[in-house]
């Protein structure tokens, strides 16, 4: 039986992957924040054109985001509105 290595803090707690908070393509992003993978074409609109940037980054082609990162932008926009 093989065991994944990772390397951990020292204190001995899991130590969670970036693939565990990762995106990878349009599909995924809007799965992710629209519960649909038919909402892809707003994922590129947010991610390029919006006035409100959804945080993205490429990686070659293939447009990825952080699902933190996600969540902390709507926490700010949020915010925003209750102003």
């Amino acid at each position: 039986m093989e065991t994944e290595m990772r390397a951990g803090p020292a204190t001995g707690e899991a130590c969670p992957t970036l693939a565990d908070d990762l995106l990878r393509g349009a599909d995924a992003i809007a799965i992710f924040i629209f519960g649909n993978a038919k909402a892809r074409r707003k994922v590129y609109y947010y991610a390029s054109e919006a006035k409100a940037r959804m945080p993205t980054f490429r990686m070659g082609n293939v447009i990825c985001a952080r699902k933190s990162k996600l969540l902390e932008w709507i926490e700010v926009l949020e915010g925003d509105t209750h102003a």
